[in-house]
């Protein structure tokens, strides 16, 4: 007797899309596939897990507050920082699917063991991006990139490796710890986002091929930094805020963690703004850890991403803790800035 093929269910699950099924949907509308992609996707799915149940109850577990250590950019380490950190390197790194991981909170590339296969990918990451809103239970997230190592195969993965432009990235994602846990992620087709049930365990399909709206009314950015601010950039803070005789003036929301700020971004339009300053004169946040996997989200949805000058994506790295200025968002609201910008 021959066994009939399954072709699997001619409707939609009645339990909706878990993250899983979408993954495995796209693995096989790709006949090169080997299933690698989908393993290390779902050990860093697995890490961030870990990472929310630790966050939901940070305070009963005794990891709240600082380690009394500064990371490579001089910021103070806080104990959850740590735990993130640790718990995404350990989960991804025995798994043969990277051959090196660069993160944030760490100087030096991270070398996966001997012990293990050197894979054929490449993992950068912000374990817990927004650390200064841990102890007071406001948003914070996870932000990650991948590659594919240009190094040979089999071999250990190389500074070289991590040193990428965001242009090559093949995924990008983040998650966001808040009212609820919601990953977001694109493989440069559409960007999707999936919420997490806590009752099953699991990430289910809620917001499908997010498009960013081509003009918001929600502005993002620290004005406590207005007077080290360029002119041009002030003038645009000045501009955007006051309604005008075709213009109503934007509203600002900022809540101090990239991932949550770019989320909102994301789904309801507008415009996210960290600029450079009389401080940091090259930017402050990190090209390879936030800006670069944030800015592959956003143009995947039909945004714009610039660091004022250049598209985020087109920088070429040269450092493993690079920093840029970031505009990003709706592509009129970035357009309207880089005016002010570029004339300033």
């Amino acid at each position: 007797m021959s066994k009939a093929g399954s072709s699997g269910p001619v409707e939609d699950s009645p339990i909706g899309s878990t993250l899983e099924r979408h993954l495995l949907d796209r693995q096989r509308r790709m006949p090169e596939a080997t299933g690698d992609f989908t393993g290390l996707f779902q050990q860093i799915t697995l890490a961030t897990k870990i990472i929310a149940s630790r966050v939901s109850k940070a305070g009963l577990s005794g990891i709240l507050g600082l380690t009394g250590k500064t990371n490579i950019q001089g910021e103070a380490v806080q104990k959850l920082d740590m735990f993130a950190n640790n718990t995404i390197v350990s989960t991804v790194e025995a798994g043969g699917h990277v051959c090196v991981m660069g993160s944030e909170e760490i100087e030096e590339p991270i070398a996966i063991p001997t012990q293990y296969p050197q894979g054929k990918y490449v993992l950068q990451f912000d374990p817990l991006d927004g650390s200064g809103n841990i102890d007071i239970n406001a948003s914070i997230g996870t932000i990650f990139s991948i590659h594919r190592r240009i190094t040979p195969e089999g071999t250990p993965g190389t500074l070289d490796d991590l040193l990428q432009p965001g242009r090559d990235i093949i995924a990008a994602g983040y998650v966001v710890y808040g009212s609820s846990n919601m990953l977001v992620y694109s493989t440069g087709e559409g960007v999707d986002g999936f919420t997490y049930d806590p009752g099953v365990g699991a990430f289910f399909l809620s917001h499908p091929n997010i498009r960013i709206p081509e003009r918001g009314a929600i502005y993002s950015i620290n004005e406590g930094n207005y007077h080290n601010w360029d002119e041009g950039i002030r003038r645009w803070v000045d501009w955007i805020k006051t309604p005008g005789e075709n213009k109503k003036a934007y509203r600002l929301r900022y809540i101090g963690a990239m991932v949550a700020d770019v989320h909102r971004t994301l789904l309801r339009g507008g415009i996210f703004a960290y600029p450079q300053d009389v401080k940091n004169r090259k930017g402050k946040l990190r090209l390879l850890y936030e800006a670069s996997p944030m800015a592959f989200l956003v143009e995947a949805a039909g945004g714009t991403a610039s660091d004022g000058k250049n598209r985020i994506l087109d920088i070429e790295p040269r450092e493993l803790h690079q920093r840029t200025a970031v505009f990003m968002g709706s592509p009129a609201d970035v357009a309207n800035l880089l005016r002010f910008a570029i004339t300033s």
